[in-house]
């Protein structure tokens, strides 16, 4: 993790409301200069916190393009990876607030990592919610090494055999392993987890049957083996089920509610961008999700549009952080 020491922002998930507060002012601080007309800059710089050539990147810059077609300027895509998103993240909280820097990323930096140490920015005061995105699912899929055929069968399987049921995730405090807290919890079960460092290296053991269960994103690759039956979907992370995957329940469905966590992934500004420019980037990032073609973008990679308004996107967040804190903190998780 990307650790420097400043502001330890563990307290905050102490209060509820304070948070929601504090998120809706930096959404808010921008207000003041917003009396006069803004225009958007003719060009936009895009900070992607992930590497190039990724699913997200993927879908930002071709939300990159459809904005540059509405708005009629340049949007330069500046990749920004590591940390699990909070390189980006800070590069964003650091820039000018005039317009002309946005940041794309899933909202674990400002929900999650907080949790886990300490940040060289504030998220909830340096970071302006501009407009969510997508939804990425969480996708929990059997290996050969598994017999179970759905997911009311694994959890029977870890009571019967305690341990015995290995999970994998990306790593410790990644949101597979958010989710696989979360089940352990509600089913009182033992189930082993498995860490790795990224997802590489997970999905071919998963494929060699070296663990029963894995969690990760969606993504082409992972719907590749699901179609050619290597891999079989038990649950889905969703606020509804995939288009693609329309027999796979969500986990609420199932009755873990608390587990049916997914990826938000948003657009972002500096705290003190005009108010009129965020409502003015608001409105066409959600006149470009309902395009056929950025839609078609998504829903091919499993990815679900989330058109909304940067107040809903705030609330969301602030929910997010006091959702993860607990889990956090009832769990002992840990970053690497």
């Amino acid at each position: 993790m990307f650790l420097i020491d400043t502001m330890n922002f563990l307290a905050a998930s102490k209060h509820s409301r304070r948070t929601t507060t504090r998120l809706l002012a930096a959404a808010a601080l921008c207000a003041a200069s917003g009396a006069h007309a803004q225009t958007v800059p003719r060009t936009v710089r895009l900070i992607v916190a992930y590497p190039a050539g990724g699913v997200s990147d993927v879908v930002a810059r071709a939300l990159g393009d459809r904005l540059a077609t509405q708005l009629g300027a340049t949007v330069i895509v500046d990749n920004r990876a590591g940390a699990s998103g909070a390189i980006g993240m800070d590069a964003v909280a650091k820039a000018a607030p005039d317009g002309a820097t946005l940041g794309f990323s899933a909202i674990s930096p400002l929900v999650l990592s907080p949790h886990l140490g300490r940040l060289p920015f504030d998220p909830l005061k340096d970071i302006v919610p501009v407009a969510s995105v997508m939804y990425s699912p969480v996708l929990l899929v059997a290996t050969p090494a598994s017999k179970a055929k759905d997911f009311r069968a694994l959890i029977a399987e870890a009571k019967a055999q305690p341990g015995a049921v290995r999970w994998a995730t990306s790593g410790p405090a990644s949101l597979g392993h958010i989710v696989l807290e979360q089940v352990r919890a509600a089913a009182g079960v033992d189930i082993t987890h498995v860490p790795y460092k990224g997802g590489g290296q997970q999905l071919n053991d998963a494929l060699s049957g070296q663990f029963e269960i894995l969690s990760t994103n969606a993504s082409p690759t992972l719907s590749a083996h699901i179609q050619s039956g290597k891999l079989r979907p038990l649950a889905a992370g969703a606020p509804a089920r995939l288009e693609s995957l329309p027999q796979v329940p969500t986990l609420a469905e199932l009755g873990y509610s608390a587990a049916n966590i997914h990826s938000l992934f948003g657009v972002f500004a500096p705290a003190g961008t005009p108010a009129a420019l965020v409502a003015k980037y608001n409105a066409e990032i959600n006149k470009a999700l309902a395009s056929p073609e950025l839609r078609a973008k998504l829903t091919a990679t499993d990815n679900v549009p989330a058109p909304g308004t940067p107040a809903a996107f705030a609330k969301e967040i602030a929910s997010e952080f006091e959702s993860n804190g607990r889990i956090v903190k009832a769990a002992g998780i840990k970053a690497d």
